[in-house]
């Protein structure tokens, strides 16, 4: 099986995953609504704080079309909570083979982290095709991925970079052929949704999906 098995054009079609992080739980619907209503129906809820894995069921029980995640998964257990919860996908910034194989026991689309070629190499042996790119901006952004292009270009591998990335920055991020998705905070910021921005958070996720549609079409 491979773990990483995720119907792409599904997932993401804007290749946009917002991450998000939760404290309240009223937030949840409301949030996936607006990040929808602005063409993104999609979202990696962090596992960072105690009210995440209720969160992503409320997504579930609510908007059952919308593709919602578990991110910063660490061990095995919480991989397991991710699936039980209806997590569509899962979200390491780190690779183990604990986390591939309860990903796989569980049947859950995996994305682990990686920062070096040996990584992802350790990855591809335990049947990942698609990686998480973390902490990308620290890890030299858009030159380490194309860096990784040629030695790598023999394989399936694919990556999501994450972290430090902006609006500015995501065509450089698209424009590389290996990276299949981009995550970002910046749609959905932590105060947006402690202050009910949600239309402020909508209209964020317009701004993105357009810009995409306009790198797309250049």
């Amino acid at each position: 099986m491979i773990v990483s098995s995720i119907d792409l054009t599904r997932l993401s079609p804007s290749r946009l995953i917002p991450v998000i992080e939760i404290s309240d739980v009223a937030a949840a619907v409301p949030l996936a609504e607006a990040l929808t209503e602005g063409g993104i129906p999609v979202a990696e809820i962090t596992l960072r704080t105690p009210q995440a894995v209720e969160s992503i069921e409320r997504i579930r029980a609510a908007l059952p079309d919308f593709r919602v995640g578990a991110g910063s998964l660490l061990n095995a257990a919480q991989v397991r909570r991710a699936a039980d919860a209806g997590a569509s996908f899962g979200v390491s910034p780190g690779l183990t083979p604990q986390l591939i194989e309860a990903a796989r026991a569980s049947d859950l689309p995996f994305i682990p982290g990686i920062a070096t070629i040996g990584e992802v190499l350790q990855g591809l042996e335990l049947g990942v095709e698609r990686f998480k790119f973390f902490p990308a901006g620290n890890l030299g952004g858009v030159a380490t991925l194309k860096a990784f292009a040629a030695p790598l270009a023999q394989t399936s591998a694919a990556f999501m970079p994450t972290g430090g990335i902006t609006l500015d920055t995501l065509a450089d991020y698209l424009a590389v052929p290996q990276v299949f998705a981009v995550g970002g905070s910046w749609i959905a910021t932590r105060d947006q949704i402690a202050a009910g921005d949600f239309a402020g958070i909508t209209e964020r996720a317009a701004q993105a999906v357009s810009h995409v549609a306009r790198l797309a079409a250049a």
